[in-house]
């Protein structure tokens, strides 16, 4: 476990329970304190009731309310304000979408590796921490 990010909390969305179950398990075994949500309505219930992440990792494609509508709802109702807010999907070409509704980072399934999302995960938020 790495004691470095022992206390940094991450909210996982995904519709894909494999993948939650794998990413959850590679951001623990990372030191970090992990939540998942199997869906975005589940997400935003949890922020609008205060719940408060470093991070927020979210895929796009997702039944009911996408990734990006998510997105724009944790920006326009100004949820988790302080929170690194990164998209991870298969979908290259909603990057510009994303980063207009000011996503922190994007990260591709198809070409990164789990172990790789983590530490790009890590360091989009390293870096934002900076600024």
């Amino acid at each position: 476990m790495d004691t470095e990010n022992k206390n940094l909390k991450i909210m996982l969305i995904d519709d894909d329970r494999f993948l939650l179950d794998m990413y959850s398990l590679k951001f623990k075994k990372s030191g970090l304190d992990v939540d998942v949500s199997s869906n975005s309505q589940i997400a935003l219930d949890k922020l609008k009731a205060g719940a408060n992440y470093d991070i927020i990792l979210l895929d796009i494609i997702m039944p009911g309310i996408d990734g990006l509508e998510l997105l724009k709802d944790i920006r326009d109702e100004k949820l988790a304000q302080d929170s690194t807010v990164i998209m991870l999907t298969n979908q290259a070409d909603d990057f510009e979408k994303a980063k207009n509704l000011g996503v922190d980072g994007y990260i591709i399934k198809a070409t990164t590796i789990p172990s790789e999302v983590v530490e790009q995960v890590l360091a989009v938020y390293k870096t934002k921490k900076k600024k």
